[in-house]
């Protein structure tokens, strides 16, 4: 899954350390997040998205289709 965090959480002037501890996860997972090699729970998203001073999800998330064979 692909995110806008890295750019949002510049934007803010928040370091991964800072939104880590204000989410209640590891730096570690905010920097996979950012890679897209983890998919949070929903819990996590929407604090994530609250956090950046986003309503939707979806301003912070970018959900893409899994094509199906």
């Amino acid at each position: 899954m692909k995110t806008k965090i890295k750019y949002l959480r510049q934007e803010m002037g928040i370091t991964q350390k800072n939104l880590a501890e204000e989410v209640g996860v590891s730096r570690q997972t905010i920097n996979a997040l950012e890679n897209g090699k983890y998919n949070p729970s929903l819990i996590v998203a929407y604090k994530i998205t609250k956090l950046l001073n986003k309503k939707h999800i979806e301003e912070v998330f970018l959900f893409e289709d899994e094509e199906s064979d």
